[in-house]
């Protein structure tokens, strides 16, 4: 394949789209009759998780410069969404082993091909309403990360009620300013607290954090290196074999294995005096990551989902029905239409790369 080529310092976008969505298999299941991971999914208008996030990216960093990272068991879901997308670079995965191995795959590509870049990091499976006051968000975060240089900084919410499954940052004093914006200092980073932790976090103005990040390439590999050697040591290995017969054997040998680390609990909770936060604003923000946080989104802008309601009484699975949260809702009653955000122009796939020891052609079956 060919390697993406360009000038020194440029900015990337790294999308994070290797989970496999397993809070929400009841529900996929019931509405599809199988399970599909929820980025490939698109649960109101046309356009799924995934793609959303990729147009997103592109308002950010060049189409090119964006590197999308997934598992080899989502091969045929990522080749259905590239038929309607082009431009960047796709990491497979052998294997899921957490987030901290999931995002420095890609960023040890990133670093390969321009070792001074910076890097724009996007779950795949967040919902943004609307997406201009996010995208100018994330720029203003762009040109934080390159003026302050040697920190991470983070895209941070405003909790609306006590979400445990999040990881929480306790802002401090101002730090700097890029045009616009603020830059907070953090004083604690919490993956996941409990409620009562969460409770004390909120009251000193804490936000939640969403995992969309900027940061500079070197920074986050400085960084993981202090506090996750036993994984870099891989990436290492793997950096060295980029453009070689030896990529796709090595690729294949350190995932095998590679540790489980999770890089919020295991880098960004260790290093609060290495980060930043901008605070989102007047932005309907989610990670639909669970059926409830769907029907809370879909019930707050009063749009119908494109799969039937009943695939939201989950009290088969030992989950709660959560249905109800869209009762009395205009979309409770209206035939599944689309919900859509203006989306760019598309053309027909074309210039991708995928990279990965199976991946050479399109995948057979």
């Amino acid at each position: 394949m060919n390697y993406p080529t360009g000038h020194r310092g440029g900015q990337w976008s790294i999308i994070l789209a290797g989970g496999n969505g397993e809070r929400m298999r009841p529900l996929t299941e019931q509405w599809l009759g199988y399970h599909k991971p929820k980025q490939f999914c698109a649960f109101v208008g046309k356009r799924s998780l995934l793609q959303h996030t990729w147009d997103r990216a592109d308002q950010i960093t060049p189409a090119m410069q964006k590197v999308t990272v997934v598992t080899r068991a989502h091969l045929q879901h990522i080749w259905l969404q590239l038929e309607t997308h082009s431009g960047g670079q796709v990491i497979v995965q052998p294997q899921n082993r957490d987030t901290a191995a999931g995002i420095f795959l890609p960023l040890t590509y990133v670093r390969a091909w321009d070792p001074e870049a910076t890097v724009v990091l996007h779950p795949a499976d967040h919902f943004v309403f609307p997406e201009n006051r996010f995208v100018e968000t994330v720029r203003r975060m762009v040109r934080a990360a390159e003026r302050l240089g040697n920190r991470v900084i983070l895209l941070g919410v405003p909790p609306t009620d006590l979400e445990q499954e999040y990881g929480w940052i306790k802002p401090e004093w101002t730090i700097g300013e890029s045009p616009g914006s603020h830059v907070g200092r953090v004083e604690a980073f919490l993956e996941k607290p409990d409620r009562v932790t969460a409770q004390r976090v909120l009251a000193f103005g804490g936000l939640w954090n969403t995992l969309v990040l900027t940061a500079k390439v070197e920074t986050l590999w400085e960084l993981a290196w202090r506090y996750l050697p036993e994984v870099m040591g891989y990436f290492e290995e793997l950096g060295s074999a980029i453009g070689t017969p030896r990529e796709g054997p090595t690729l294949e040998d350190i995932y095998h294995h590679m540790p489980i680390r999770n890089f919020s609990t295991d880098l960004l909770q260790q290093c609060p005096d290495r980060l930043g936060v901008i605070e989102l604003r007047d932005v309907l923000w989610s990670d639909w990551g669970q059926p409830e946080r769907i029907a809370a989104t879909l019930r707050e802008i009063g749009k119908a989902p494109n799969f039937p309601l009943h695939c939201l009484d989950l009290t088969g699975c030992g989950k709660k029905p959560v249905w109800g949260m869209l009762e009395g809702n205009k979309a409770r009653r209206a035939a599944c239409s689309p919900f859509d955000l203006p989306a760019a122009s598309r053309k027909t796939a074309q210039g991708r790369g995928v990279i990965g020891p199976v991946l050479r052609g399109r995948p057979r079956g």
